[in-house]
């Protein structure tokens, strides 16, 4: 039976309140809200609040794993798998963390290291309009609401957040322990980055793989090479030419 994630009405960021109480909470503890006033992205970016409107989970793995490195990627896959489910969503990944519809970002996937745990953030753009995207400077979002032309139930958090638990507690055996090798065959299938050209920190070239340690593989008309982190700017996504 897989533990009910925990709802909280508001909180400054899911993965700081699981790092304020992480001592008693136990592998696969889940929280979610839909109200998070000091969200953050990678390289700690601010993350818009959208109250009501949005889903900010954080699921905490404690568990040992082969390859934690490669979780932001295996969670993409777990919130891809829930949006399918349980609203019709059928969306891509951009490595190394976003989800992506229609060269649009959709949500995004934040790991933090805590101390015997890894932090899994997950947010998800449910209900914004275009006008909030407009007013926040992110002229490149787009909402569930949006892909689906109408407003979701006002019970999706709670089913979304619940069928994430389930897939990281269930679906997800395979990663925990053989690594992102379990799960490279689907990540292929919806990785934006493959086959279009892409910018890195330190070079450009087009996208050919990702490789058995989760690394995005780049041939640069020089050679290959493997980028395992850093900015990456793919053609046809967020407007890039």
């Amino acid at each position: 039976m897989v533990r009910a994630p925990l709802f909280v009405p508001e909180t400054d960021s899911t993965n700081s309140w699981c790092r304020r109480q992480l001592e008693q909470l136990p592998d696969g503890f889940a929280v979610y809200t839909t109200c998070q006033t000091a969200g953050r992205g990678r390289r700690g970016r601010a993350w818009a609040n959208a109250p009501g409107q949005g889903l900010y989970y954080t699921i905490v793995c404690k568990r040992p794993m082969a390859d934690p490195a490669a979780l932001p990627l295996a969670a993409s896959l777990a919130a891809a798998h829930a949006l399918e489910k349980e609203l019709g969503v059928c969306c891509q990944v951009k490595w190394p963390n976003d989800l992506i519809w229609k060269g649009r970002k959709l949500g995004g996937i934040l790991c933090e290291a805590a101390q015997g745990a890894i932090l899994c953030g997950i947010g998800i753009n449910l209900m914004q309009d275009e006008e909030y995207f407009s007013q926040n400077g992110l002229v490149h979002g787009v909402s569930a609401a949006q892909i689906l032309g109408r407003m979701p139930n006002e019970d999706t958090p709670e089913r979304l957040a619940q069928a994430m638990s389930e897939i990281f507690a269930e679906g997800l055996e395979g990663f925990y322990q053989k690594g992102f090798a379990a799960v490279r065959s689907e990540y292929l299938s919806r990785c934006a980055n493959l086959g279009r050209r892409v910018s890195f920190d330190g070079g450009e070239g087009q996208a050919v793989d990702v490789d058995e340690a989760g690394r995005l593989v780049v041939d640069t008309g020089e050679g290959k090479q493997a980028v395992f982190t850093g900015e990456v700017t793919v053609q046809g996504v967020y407007g890039a030419k």
